[in-house]
This record gives structure tokens, C-alpha cells and sequence, in this order.
């Protein structure tokens, strides 16, 4: 037997069920119970450090206008 036929049924069978295995335990752990704190944290970066809030569009718009409506 050639090394192409080998690795093809390799990765044909065995490491066809590893990967699945891998990416069904991948699923499982970002979706378990005690991961909601975690993903709460990660999704709250981009707010963390603000010390002023936003500008207001409207005040913004006049003051370019030269205060004209």
C-alpha cells in the first residue's frame, strides 16, 4: 500500500472523528454553565475607560453650520 491510500484512509476515518470530537468539545465549553461571566467580560472591552460620553450629533451639526438651522 501506497503512503497516499494510507494517509487518505487515515484522514478519511480517524482523523475525520478527531476533528468532530474537537469541534463538538469546542461547543461544548463556550456554552457551558460557568463561561457566562467570562463572554460578559470579553463583550464589555470595548466600553471599559470611557470617561466622557458621546457628543451630541445635533449640537455637533450647528456648531459646523455656523449655528444656522
Amino acid at each position: 500500500m501506497d503512503t497516499y491510500s494510507l494517509l487518505r484512509q487515515f484522514a478519511d476515518s480517524w482523523m475525520l472523528l478527531a476533528m468532530t470530537l474537537f469541534f463538538l468539545g469546542v461547543i461544548v465549553w463556550a456554552f457551558r454553565p460557568g463561561s457566562r461571566a467570562t463572554h460578559r467580560d470579553a463583550g464589555d472591552i470595548p466600553f471599559r475607560n470611557e470617561t466622557t460620553a458621546a457628543p451630541d450629533r445635533a449640537a455637533t451639526a450647528d456648531t459646523r453650520n455656523g449655528g444656522a438651522s
